[in-house]
């Protein structure tokens, strides 16, 4: 497989556009096929996700997406569940195609009436932008943008020739189950819905569910996975999977490295675990944890924060048979094995000081308790975080 440039529109039977005049912002994209989705775990669920999961229940397919930025439509009962049909029903009319077919998304601030008539006002702006080249994919990238400082766009070619791309926002409120994180996905192979669903779900288990910005879950994150056809190859479901899980995780680590106010992307690699789950916890623990992210951010040599996350997160392990070390791409510096301090000199300190103060930071964690191992993302903490979130609606 290979990167390929166009974003979304690199892809068979996809048409893609966007306006971002200020906060508020519309995307419209037009691609018809199965398709299948992944929402958040939240109780609280958004009226976007509950309409767009009612019409991919109903068909398996989609024909049209609509998203509009600077209002989630979240936590807003009935009137937030009509506003969202009338995103759909908008749409539809405009393409031509039955509303069942309109997935519709949201991202911004919760609580707050969605403003239909500045969407029905600008939607033929969005509509005129469309186009089938990488800028109209890159106009829909922008059009989903809330506190993101970069559009975040992908795209990939088999080697069996089918393609697969996505756009995706994220940037705060991200601890996936999934994170304020939208992605729109799009295939030209000829995939049923149920295999859509299957490679979908094991793809966000291990991409956007293993990505931690700041602990907090959305109402309204969503992933949507929709397959033209257009190709006319229908690849091995392995293939494609492989395909998906490298657009997927991509995209999670750009969501990652743009979390709020963020200066480093931090990986945190743990082997050597009981379970998967078990590697999973510790994985996401480490990036989750304030104390790590602070430390990170301050290029503070304090490793032993590291190890209290894996002492907290759940999993089994035994302190006797931890390992630890840290690294910047090339340069490893071991800090613990098998339970011991390998070193805690200045030399030793200096080294890890060096690691912190470059844009990627991974951690290699072996808890020495089996051979399952997990891969998860995360950013520091800042001020300028605080700063974004304090002044988030003024």
């Amino acid at each position: 497989m290979k990167f390929i440039e166009g974003g979304i529109c690199a892809v068979k039977g996809v048409r893609a556009g966007g306006i971002k005049p200020g906060k508020m912002g519309i995307a419209v994209i037009q691609a018809e096929g199965n398709a299948a989705g992944v929402y958040t775990r939240n109780r609280v669920i958004a009226a976007p996700l509950a309409v767009t999961r009612d019409h991919i229940s109903k068909t398996g397919r989609l024909a049209g997406v609509i998203v509009n930025s600077g209002n989630a439509n979240a936590f807003t009962g009935l009137q937030g569940l009509a506003d969202a049909r009338i995103m759909a029903s908008t749409l539809a009319s405009k393409l031509g195609v039955d509303e069942d077919l309109i997935g519709v998304a949201s991202t911004g601030v919760v609580g707050r009436k969605l403003d239909t008539g500045w969407i029905s006002a600008h939607i033929q702006e969005a509509l005129d932008s469309m186009g089938e080249d990488a800028d109209a994919s890159m106009r829909a990238a922008r059009a989903i943008m809330t506190t993101d400082t970069v559009p975040k766009e992908i795209a990939i070619e088999m080697d069996s020739g089918i393609r697969i791309a996505g756009i995706a926002k994220g940037s705060g409120m991200i601890e996936p189950n999934m994170g304020t994180m939208l992605a729109f996905v799009y295939t030209d192979a000829d995939i049923s819905p149920q295999v859509l669903h299957s490679c979908l779900s094991t793809s966000v288990d291990k991409s956007f569910n293993m990505v931690v910005v700041d602990g907090d879950t959305s109402t309204n994150d969503m992933v949507l996975v929709t397959a033209t056809g257009a190709s006319g190859i229908s690849p091995a479901t392995g293939d494609f999977q492989s395909g998906l899980d490298l657009v997927l995780t991509e995209l999670a680590r750009m969501i990652a490295i743009d979390g709020e106010g963020a200066t480093k992307l931090i990986e945190s690699k743990v082997t050597g675990a009981a379970t998967q789950e078990d590697a999973r916890l510790v994985a996401k623990a480490i990036v989750r944890s304030p104390l790590v992210k602070s430390a990170i951010f301050g290029e503070d040599p304090n490793w032993g924060r590291i190890v209290v996350a894996a002492g907290y997160s759940g999993a089994d392990m035994d302190q006797t048979k931890i390992s630890l070390s840290f690294s910047a791409g090339t340069h490893v510096v071991e800090l613990v094995k098998d339970g011991r301090v390998v070193s805690n000199n200045d030399d030793t300190l200096d080294q890890l000081r060096s690691i912190m103060s470059q844009d990627e930071i991974f951690i290699i964690t072996d808890l020495g308790m089996g051979h399952e191992s997990a891969t998860a993302w995360g950013c520091d903490l800042t001020y300028d975080y605080v700063r974004i979130n304090a002044e988030y609606t003024t």
